[in-house]
């Protein structure tokens, strides 16, 4: 099979003639196709700058930069806005007859449709700005400020002064909204807002008090400065008494959202085309055949490891006996991050030796500690910039394990052992998350690239993890083999977890028994994958969704193709649609 190295410009351009190729097999007149193309694509510029303009805060993590400096007030009046602004777009978009649209044009009228229908529904039906006080930290807008690459100081700080003046608002809306929240979600936002001050701090004063600002605006930014940090403190001691409060009561909101609006949810940010109790049902099934491969490897492996010892006739202990064994084997907690970045060099040469996909080094990805006011929600990250910064850095986050107890770190350890770190490197990074975001913002679509649907940009994460392996990353071992399936097990109660929590409404106890005992998982990355759970819905569903589609969509095209089929080639025609969900880029490529 014939494989050809394409670079990025080159497979955007690929991506954009595929599309255009298809314009002729819908059944619109090939005039009426251009015009309609036409219209919307004008239509499709003019509301990302309309969207920004309405959401500055989405253009700031888009890399779009004209409107860094707006800190927006989340109180009623633009809930308000929030509501008109969709229901003009809508209107707009009814316009547009769909069977006169292009094939591509088609997904970006889905995208923001799903994105509009979606604003109006967080509103009025799901109304998280009232339960969620997470949603409120300033601490994320300033640091993409201060982390660009393309501002110099002097810049940076006046952005800065400008956003400063609107946090007191800020968080006098938040408090103005909270009613009856959460207990997980409100411990997460005094942890976060806490957080806060390591981006607001004294390294950010003086900078101040050394650039080029007139004296005035010097004094005008240490009046705000010192109000925002202020401010920031009255919302940590309000939710702090706030959580007192919820205890001693014990009439905190549940966490749990239950059937009716999980399904909508679900609807909105995984677009899979299957329900979510459809997908929950799926992974039941492929829980018992994930097991089973397990099972297959352990009776390969058992005499290996334990030549004298009669292998236990109960499947899941002798799994798990197997895998608590290998386990111990894992880098020190000191080593952690480092042995994650010297692993990054070591999977781009793997790639580039079995010519998988093309990475561009023009596109830097560093590793780092995640910042605390991004802490106390995943162990492992990724920061990307949007397609307006594409040459900013990509943050690959990891949290040391400083601040565990030898006993919680020798438990994540064993998670992360040595097989399983390089599954997560690959996941995370390459050609995981960070290959395909920088995919993602060389779309020929802004629309396909801004707003991505997070099954594919999750699923794509997961495949990379099985077709490295199927590539013979690891050569092969049964080990890495054995650890990969307990991996992706994982993935696969992740929603089974996620839908039980919020639908069905299981414990605690239940929620860490199907990890540890049913997905082989330590307490420590049980425990914290209930914390987890109890603070999102749906998300973590979008793994195995992607993940599912884009195997079996691969699949299918191998069985379509035959021999002709090329590996390379259908990474790089899949990604070049940027981050569509799955459903609508196999609509793309089945043209």
């Amino acid at each position: 099979m014939k494989k050809t190295a394409l670079s990025l410009a080159l497979v955007a351009a690929l991506g954009l003639s595929a599309c255009q190729t298809t314009n002729s097999t819908t059944d619109a007149p090939a005039s009426q196709q251009q015009s309609q193309a036409a219209a919307f694509e004008a239509f499709s510029t003019q509301f990302i700058e309309d969207f920004w303009r309405h959401r500055p805060e989405w253009s700031q993590y888009a890399g779009y930069g004209k409107y860094d400096h707006i800190l927006t007030v989340p109180d009623a009046q633009s809930r308000v806005n929030d509501i008109n602004f969709a229901n003009t777009q809508l209107a707009k978009l009814a316009q547009f007859d769909l069977n006169k649209l292009p094939a591509n044009l088609k997904t970006d009228y889905h995208l923001i449709e799903n994105l509009l229908k979606k604003s109006i529904w967080t509103v009025n039906t799901f109304k998280s700005w009232q339960w969620n006080p997470s949603n409120y930290n300033v601490a994320g807008g300033f640091a993409q400020i201060i982390n660009s690459r393309f501002d110099d100081d002097n810049t940076k700080i006046t952005k800065v002064l400008k956003r400063l003046e609107n946090v007191p608002a800020y968080y006098a809306a938040a408090i103005a909204n909270i009613d009856t929240p959460t207990l997980e979600y409100t411990q997460l936002a005094i942890s976060q807002n806490k957080g806060a001050f390591s981006v607001l701090n004294k390294d950010l004063f003086n900078k101040a008090k050394t650039s080029n600002l007139s004296d005035a605006d010097k004094q005008l930014f240490e009046t705000r400065f010192k109000a925002a940090t202020a401010a920031i403190n009255e919302y940590i001691e309000f939710l702090t008494k706030l959580e007192q409060e919820l205890v001693a009561n014990n009439n905190a909101r549940s966490f749990r959202i239950g059937e009716a609006l999980y399904e909508q949810k679900f609807a909105f940010d995984i677009q899979s085309g299957y329900s979510a109790k459809e997908v929950y049902q799926k992974a039941l099934a492929d829980k018992d055949r994930v097991t089973a491969e397990m099972l297959k490897i352990t009776e390969q492996l058992w005499p290996k490891y334990f030549a004298n010892t009669e292998m236990p006739s109960e499947p899941q202990k002798a799994i798990s006996t197997l895998i608590n064994h290998l386990a111990v084997k894992h880098v020190k907690r000191e080593n952690f991050v480092e042995e994650i970045k010297k692993q990054i060099p070591e999977l781009e040469a793997f790639i580039k030796e079995k010519d998988l996909i093309t990475l561009d080094p023009e596109k830097p990805l560093v590793v780092r500690e995640t910042p605390d006011y991004m802490r106390g929600f995943a162990g492992a990250s990724i920061s990307a910039p949007g397609p307006y910064a594409k040459k900013e850095n990509t943050y690959y986050n990891v949290t040391p394990l400083d601040n565990m107890s030898e006993e919680q770190a020798e438990s994540y350890l064993k998670e992360y052992n040595h097989w399983i770190l390089q599954i997560l490197n690959i996941h995370e990074a390459i050609p995981g998350h960070y290959t395909q975001l920088v995919y993602s913002n060389e779309s020929p679509s802004l629309i396909k690239s801004i707003f991505g649907n997070g099954a594919m940009i999750e699923g794509w994460a997961v495949y990379t993890e099985r077709m490295m392996l199927e590539e013979g990353y690891g050569n092969f071992e049964p080990e890495m083999w054995l650890m990969y399936y307990k991996w992706n097990l994982r993935v696969i109660c992740n929603t089974i977890l996620d839908y039980q929590i919020q639908v069905e409404g299981i414990s605690k106890e239940q929620g860490l028994d199907l990890l540890m005992n049913g997905a082989f998982q330590e307490r420590a990355e049980a425990e914290g994958k209930w914390r987890r759970a109890t603070l999102s819905q749906v998300q973590l569903t979008s793994y195995y969704t992607g993940y599912r589609e884009i195997y079996d969509f691969r699949e299918a095209q191998k069985a379509k193709l035959g021999d002709d089929f090329d590996l390379k080639a259908f990474h790089e025609q899949f990604l070049s649609y940027g981050s569509s969900p799955v459903k609508y880029i196999r609509e793309l490529m089945d043209k």
